[in-house]
């Protein structure tokens, strides 16, 4: 057994040493990694601009600018195609840098379906 006043004593070094302790490491997070969306389908959109775009759906629904940034919205019976245009770096026309879809009541459908069905549109609508 141990006496008492020996446990006193070693009591402030047990106090103190429970308050060093180190910290759990833990394992490096993995980096985010970038993943492309296909553009199998789209490529009478991408990268085309507002000419290419009339010529293929008709006139847009919508034309929205912000600063050099345009949308351009164009819809069929089925979906709506948000075209996002953007001018390149050096300067020059803008052009279809990305493209979003949905179907009319707001559930996802495949962008290049979408596409696929503006070019089949009759009259527009």
């Amino acid at each position: 057994m141990i006496p008492p006043r020996r446990v006193a004593a070693l009591l402030p070094a047990l106090a103190i040493a429970g308050c060093t302790a180190t910290a759990p490491t833990s394992a490096p997070r993995p980096r985010p990694v970038a993943v492309a969306m296909p553009s199998m389908g789209l490529e009478s959109v991408m990268g085309k601009n507002e000419a290419a775009l009339v010529r293929g759906f008709g006139q847009p629904d919508a034309d929205i600018r912000e600063g050099q940034a345009r949308k351009l919205q164009f819809s069929s019976a089925i979906c709506i195609l948000d075209a996002y245009l953007y001018p390149p770096e050096g300067g020059g026309e803008a052009v279809v840098t990305w493209v979003d879809s949905r179907q009319r009541d707001g559930r996802a459908i495949d962008r290049a379906s979408c596409v696929a069905a503006l070019a089949r549109r009759d009259g527009g609508k």
